[in-house]
């Protein structure tokens, strides 16, 4: 059953990642994810709906247009093939319970909003705010389905929590953080929080390392400095996706190491 779940997850995946492609190149330029259907950016040519097929369209084309030869960035078939994979692995950690669409979500999400921040350094208000009321609609309907309202409940507070940090964070020093990642703070915290508060912990703390990490093998490098602007969201994003993966397991190894529990 459980392979069963994860062939039909993986496959929503990569539909679903082929949309992200859309939404992450038309969205900051302010275009309509709808409307116009996808065409070259050369040629002008609409996309042929054989050619669409997430990730195996690509491969046949060889990276090319079918019509004027351009080359198609492997980023669409990375895309694509990086959502199918996130939603597998939210299929193993939540199995076919009713929190698992909101996983999914912000699986989907997370990839957009990643790929949107590493190309404009920004985090839009067109995707971030309406997932304020998603991500809370979905784990609200999953605590009625199953009767985890105490983990609503977390989950409310670490979006509060969550969102006062960084809100600190920004208002100490606004040239070290953009509002965005505020924003975004709360559907991250909501989502941790509804795992647990080592979850919530390990995901905060995991993003601050790797944005770390990074900033310091860009200075090592000689590819910036200390006051190079590096976006933030990815590692707010990847340190998320840890945290929800073995958030829990990393705070109780933690812990334990220390003599605390």
């Amino acid at each position: 059953m459980d392979v069963v779940l994860y062939v039909l997850v993986g496959l929503l995946g990569l539909a679903i990642g082929s949309f992200a492609n859309v939404v992450i190149y038309r969205v900051p330029a302010g275009q309509s994810v709808v409307s116009p259907p996808s065409a070259c950016p050369q040629c002008h040519t609409e996309i042929l709906a054989r050619d669409n097929v997430p990730v195996l369209g690509w491969l046949v084309l060889r990276g090319k247009c079918r019509q004027c030869s351009s080359p198609i960035s492997p980023r669409y078939p990375l895309v694509e093939a990086a959502t199918a994979a996130l939603f597998v692995l939210m299929a193993w950690r939540f199995g076919a319970h009713a929190a698992l669409a909101a996983f999914l979500y912000l699986a989907a999400t997370g990839v957009v909003l990643a790929m949107i921040d590493i190309d404009t350094k920004r985090l839009p208000d067109a995707i971030v705010k309406p997932s304020w009321v998603v991500v809370a609609g979905l784990l609200t309907l999953a605590a009625a389905t199953d009767g985890n309202w105490d983990q609503l409940g977390r989950a409310a507070l670490g979006a509060a929590a969550l969102g006062a940090f960084y809100f600190a964070l920004w208002f100490a020093y606004p040239a070290g953080m953009g509002f965005g990642d505020v924003k975004l703070a709360p559907i991250l915290g909501a989502a941790l929080g509804w795992l647990s508060w080592g979850a919530v912990a390990v995901g905060a703390f995991t993003g601050f390392l790797l944005g770390g990490v990074f900033g310091i093998a860009l200075i090592a490098m000689g590819r910036g400095g200390r006051k190079s602007k590096v976006p933030f969201g990815p590692f707010m994003l990847l340190g998320t996706l840890i945290g929800v993966l073995a958030g829990g397991d990393i705070a109780h190894a933690y812990l334990t190491s220390t003599g605390a529990a």
